[in-house]
């Protein structure tokens, strides 16, 4: 064990452990395992691949020689167009001054963070969430952490936050949530906006602000009759206290080209900008002219969400039938029924079961390691999320998921709950 001693952030700083699990599941692949992965929350480019339409101009944009650096706040033409695309589709209206570009929306989340929250500051967010944890952890927060419910699709409530809402700093909410795949309710969103509203009326003039963090880099991809919300548009005093986290890395299977971006009050998107401009978390120059000609095109952009939604529910549906299918059949499983983004929420509660060589599944990483080994799937538990380490729901990914494999998936994992005893 290393003696050395580092940063107390660098010492107690947890590493992505679904970073981890994947290096698992990358090693059976290596060893000749054929692993159904569902567990990252990215896309395979041969089942989903990027808009032609954007590909082609990325590749113009590299030819016409943009190729420096971009401007810290993002290029004028994209704040622009970002603008544009959310008015046009959420009808809630900001200035290219209130609309910062960076590389992802990881950038985006770290900066809020840190151009809010101070040491000792509560932060409020819910489990399962991703990663929040983490960054309140980075501003060396106090953590205020909501145990969302099925009973509630996993989303927290109202009701569960307004005990912790007074002196706090900054809430974080995700909708559609990761790793859920559900979503607010007009009535809870609503319910929340107004605690948030009701808050900062009491603080005096010169006291921090409450701000509320709304990550919706998943809000295009909705399925059925499932709505999506905003708080801006619900309650228009929220633009003053509502900062978005949102980009093209899920709205079109874009993950790796980076380009992400916040919209907020003209003050804080500044102090974020300022911030970003150290660390040079900025997208690059030709995605950012690709997506900004990309974005204007509306039949184009409607008609790549249509086919992309499509494909994505089919695979949601058809994992959530196969569920249903296994529990009415009396095994121990469970699914909530697909709402948005790219994930289906899965219960498999094995624990104490034991395996035809006579080992009992004595916690839930051991169901987990059952199940890649067993049944060759990988999915991510709610642990990874903040949620309780024996929570035994799963998320489940559909990125990298092949239509023609769901039925064999099913066939396996049913052949390894009938081994359990």
């Amino acid at each position: 064990m290393s003696k050395l001693k580092f940063s107390h952030l660098a010492d107690t700083l947890i590493a992505s452990e679904i970073v981890r699990l994947g290096g698992a599941i990358k090693e059976k692949i290596k060893n000749g395992e054929h692993i159904y992965n569902y567990t990252i929350g990215d896309f395979d480019s041969s089942q989903f691949p990027i808009p032609e339409g954007l590909l082609k101009e990325i590749i113009q944009a590299y030819k016409d020689g943009y190729t420096t650096y971009p401007g810290a706040e993002g290029e004028l033409d994209l704040r622009k167009a970002v603008a544009d695309f959310i008015e046009k589709n959420e009808g809630i209206h900001y200035t290219p001054q209130e609309v910062l570009i960076s590389c992802g929306g990881r950038p985006l989340i770290y900066s809020i963070f840190r151009s809010i929250v101070d040491k000792g500051d509560k932060v409020i967010y819910p489990v399962p969430s991703w990663n929040n944890n983490h960054y309140a952890h980075f501003t060396d927060a106090k953590h205020v952490v909501i145990e969302a419910t099925k009973e509630n699709n996993f989303m927290p409530t109202a009701a569960q936050i307004a005990p912790h809402i007074k002196g706090a700093t900054l809430l974080a909410l995700c909708s559609p949530l990761n790793p859920t795949g559900t979503v607010f309710s007009k009535e809870e969103l609503e319910a929340i906006c107004d605690l948030v509203i009701a808050e900062n009326e009491t603080r005096p003039e010169g006291e921090k602000k409450l701000y509320l963090m709304y990550d919706q880099i998943y809000w295009t991809l909705t399925y059925g009759n499932t709505r999506h919300y905003n708080p801006v548009s619900l309650r228009p005093q929220m633009k003053n206290y509502t900062v978005f986290v949102d980009g093209i890395s899920k709205s079109f299977a874009s993950t790796g080209v980076r380009v992400g971006w916040s919209l907020g009050p003209a003050e804080l998107i500044v102090k974020m900008r300022s911030l970003n401009s150290h660390i040079g978390s900025w997208a690059p120059m030709a995605e950012q002219k690709a997506v900004a000609k990309f974005l204007s095109r509306d039949s184009e952009v409607q008609e790549y969400l249509t086919g992309f939604k499509s494909e994505v529910e089919y695979r949601l549906q058809k994992l959530y039938e196969g569920f249903k299918q296994l529990k009415s059949e009396g095994f121990s499983v469970d699914a909530i029924i697909p709402q948005a983004a790219i994930y289906l929420t899965v219960q498999i509660d094995l624990v104490g079961k034991q395996t035809s060589d006579g080992n009992v599944l004595e916690d839930q990483a051991a169901v987990t390691e059952y199940l890649l080994s067993e049944a060759k799937l990988a999915m991510v538990p709610f642990g990874f999320f903040g949620a309780g380490r024996e929570s035994n729901w799963y998320r489940l990914s559909v990125g990298c998921c092949k239509k023609e494999e769901i039925d064999t998936v099913f066939i396996k994992l049913k052949e390894a709950l009938k081994k359990l005893i």
